[in-house]
């Protein structure tokens, strides 16, 4: 099925997608296209994958192309992905942040949200640290933000499938934080889904409507982003956290030659990022 991409029809699609969503997909990638595009083909009933490639470049076709962006945005992702974030939140950031501001609402961004395991895992963190500490969790708010409406649509309902369940959540959490759909799935609790809020959002775009947080996550999404595009993101987040706010990339992403407004702290293991 390769030849069903000529490669000028790739080149250009790899610009319009890099246009509007940022995602660089490099010189060798046709079989992605033709593997997450091809089932759109009988969705918009078109005749050819050529034929859908071009209706993505006219601006009239609204709904295909927020389609194929939703198609080729890798929604890859686990429950407490690589541990160290979730631990530096429970032992450093949530103790430091809640005696600095007794009163007031601790703020976190998820900014790739995926199907929701990244926001879930924060909120589920906050519950289990602020709870021991007699605070209450509703004194945390956590805005998940992605680029897919279907990803936004299944992170709304919290009804995860359990293979999604079993990769990286522990029976503990399950029996604590979920409730039995049927026989094969299972819903969150609404002590953790109340925590957060899910939006729309464009990481190519303003930030100006999402106020100002106290810590970040922006998680293995800047590796499929152009150094330009990275560092445009990094420093539009460094607007939108409070001083001396935390950043959190993704394990194989660094700051270095990006954005000169963090420090590095070292989570041993791991890695953050504190606003200057």
């Amino acid at each position: 099925m390769a030849d069903n991409i000529t490669r000028e029809q790739y080149e250009k699609f790899c610009l319009f997608l890099e246009d509007h969503s940022g995602i660089v997909l490099g010189p060798s990638k046709q079989y992605l296209v033709i593997s997450r595009l091809t089932p759109l083909i009988s969705e918009f009933h078109l005749s050819s994958l050529a034929e859908l490639l071009e209706k993505t470049q006219n601006t009239l076709h609204r709904q295909l192309r927020m389609r194929v962006i939703d198609a080729m945005t890798t929604n890859e992702t686990l429950w407490f992905r690589d541990n160290y974030p979730y631990n530096m939140l429970k032992t450093k950031l949530l103790p430091e942040l809640s005696n600095e501001k007794p009163r007031g609402t601790i703020k976190i961004w998820s900014a790739a949200s995926s199907s929701g395991q990244e926001p879930y895992s924060i909120a589920m963190t906050c519950f289990e640290t602020m709870i021991p500490r007699l605070k209450t969790p509703m004194g945390v708010q956590i805005v998940g933000t992605d680029i897919s409406p279907t990803m936004l649509s299944h992170c709304k309902s919290g009804v995860y499938d359990y293979i999604a369940l079993n990769r990286g959540l522990s029976p503990e959490r399950k029996r604590q934080f979920f409730t039995k759909v049927d026989d094969q799935s299972m819903m969150i609790n609404d002590q953790i889904k109340r925590l957060v809020t899910f939006r729309h959002l464009n990481l190519l775009e303003s930030y100006a409507g999402m106020g100002k947080f106290d810590i970040i996550f922006c998680r293995n999404v800047l590796i499929y982003f152009s150094p330009q595009v990275k560092s445009k993101i990094i420093n539009q987040m460094a607007d939108c956290l409070n001083p001396r706010g935390y950043l959190f990339l993704g394990a194989s992403e660094a700051m270095t030659g990006l954005c000169d407004r963090f420090e590095m702290i070292r989570c041993n293991p791991g890695i953050a990022y504190r606003l200057l």
